[in-house]
């Protein structure tokens, strides 16, 4: 017998140890330490920078345009054969003269005249200008002068891309901001219903033990007790689902982390008491939203284009110097350094050029309109995401007088019940018409959290977001508090 009491003390034990090593385990996160992890280890952030650090390489790269190109080259070959004058097709024509002549040389002469033309026969009379094996190793120097343009514009056109692939950063920079915020507040919802839920399910239980007392003691009918067993059911499987829901969130958060932990926010839901005009997040749209620069920067770029495509119709100079520094078996008659000047004029191309300027301008303009219309597009936005604020933190007046009440028709419905003047389904719909009120307030929160920084995204200062949650107007709101 005592051997199962220790055996039962020591399960307690256990048990009521669970808890304590579970909450031990979490890793308590506020949110400016999640901004901070997020931008350190979020992987699109990571390709954001490899990105821009393209850019400055490419911006660079461009710059090289404006140097003087230095190649080396070398090269050997191998002739079918030697390169000369060939005189022995002549051997012939001069022995027939000599043989012409010789009736007219004097006869003391004739036979040094055999003797030379014997001789002749006898040599070889190709003259060789160059081997038939040769090799050389040289190198060439090219400096552009003049290619109409085309490399200011070049240049101007990488820094552009420079520019769009920062701008593009601080696009994703944001827009993961905003989907911390959202999964942050999400999992700090989450936690929070879990524990309306745990507070239902608790006072279900509760419930039932005073059903069943007042049963027992023929104070309230089987049904109502039947009922308060439904309800119980009801609840813990709502439970159930509230606990899964937290820990899908939970994994949504360590992806935006980049971190695996089971973590733990520690900043609340909270709801601002004043908020800038609309005037101001709207200004600050059209000055630093990433997305409308982005297409500022495009106009930008096809305007280079045009500048590009223009440089088609203008002659390109260069000055090329080029040189041998080695020579195997080359005739020495060839030159071993050359210096010039090429001009390059193009005078018909199919009409390849006026399309494609055409083209360019076109672009131009498309781009034009798209810049007009982002910047319609996006003062929109702001102006919806503020209204839906304004529309929340009015909300939230109303939910908190609801609070209050119900909080109140609780207590008095379960006097009620206790004192048997009261059914055990006004009491439960009492409990329930609270943890309603408390979850539609947690939920109009974070709804209000998310617009926001949802808004300061539009806005392109969603940096700023974690100053908000710190402001002295910021209320916060807990499921148990006010």
């Amino acid at each position: 017998m005592k051997t199962a009491v220790r055996i039962v003390l020591t399960a307690a034990v256990l048990a009521a140890a669970v808890p304590v090593f579970a909450q031990s385990a979490q890793q308590p996160l506020t949110l400016d330490e999640a901004v901070a992890v997020t931008l350190a280890e979020n992987p699109a952030m990571k390709a954001a920078a490899y990105e821009e650090q393209a850019a400055v390489q490419e911006r660079r790269a461009a710059i090289g345009l404006r140097m003087p190109q230095i190649s080396a080259t070398g090269a050997y070959a191998y002739l079918g054969k030697d390169i000369g004058f060939d005189f022995n097709n002549l051997k012939g024509p001069v022995g027939d003269f000599a043989g012409k002549l010789m009736p007219y040389i004097p006869d003391p002469i004739k036979p040094t005249l055999v003797g030379l033309l014997g001789d002749l026969n006898s040599t070889d009379l190709f003259l060789k200008l160059q081997d038939r094996s040769l090799g050389f190793v040289g190198g060439e120097v090219t400096v552009p002068i003049w290619l109409g343009g085309k490399i200011n514009a070049a240049n101007r056109a990488a820094r552009i891309n420079e520019r769009t692939a920062v701008e593009q950063g601080l696009q994703t920079r944001n827009a993961l901001i905003s989907e911390l915020a959202e999964r942050y507040f999400g999992l700090s919802l989450a936690t929070q219903v879990v524990q309306v839920r745990e507070q239902v399910a608790a006072g279900m239980r509760r419930h039932l033990d005073d059903a069943v007392a007042l049963e027992k003691n023929g104070m309230i009918a089987q049904s109502e007790r039947l009922y308060v067993e439904f309800k119980l059911a009801e609840a813990e499987r709502q439970l159930a689902d509230a606990r899964l829901q937290k820990q899908t969130i939970a994994s949504a958060l360590s992806n935006t982390l980049g971190r695996e932990n089971d973590w733990q926010p520690m900043t609340a839901l909270f709801i601002l008491d004043r908020l800038e005009e609309l005037a101001y997040y709207q200004d600050l749209a059209e000055e630093r939203n990433p997305l409308l620069n982005q297409v500022a920067l495009k106009r930008r770029l096809a305007e280079e284009g045009v500048r590009v495509q223009r440089a088609e119709f203008l002659p390109q100079v260069a000055a090329i110097g080029a040189g041998s520094f080695y020579n195997y078996q080359v005739a020495g008659f060839v030159p071993r350094w050359a210096v010039g000047v090429g001009v390059n004029i193009k005078l018909f191309d199919g009409l390849n050029r006026e399309y494609k300027y055409s083209a360019a301008k076109q672009t131009v303009r498309r781009v034009g309109e798209l810049e007009n219309k982002a910047g319609k597009d996006i003062s929109v936005l702001v102006e919806k995401l503020y209204n839906q604020l304004l529309n929340y933190r009015n909300q939230m007046t109303s939910i908190d007088a609801s609070l209050a009440f119900a909080e109140e028709y609780l207590r008095m419905k379960n006097a009620a019940f206790l004192e048997g003047i009261s059914s055990s389904t006004d009491l439960i719909d009492a409990e329930l018409n609270l943890a309603g009120v408390r979850t539609e307030r947690l939920q109009a929160a974070y709804n209000y959290d998310r617009l926001l920084a949802q808004l300061l995204e539009a806005a392109g200062v969603s940096d700023e977001f974690t100053a908000y949650a710190r402001r002295s107007d910021a209320r916060q709101i807990l499921f148990d508090r006010k």
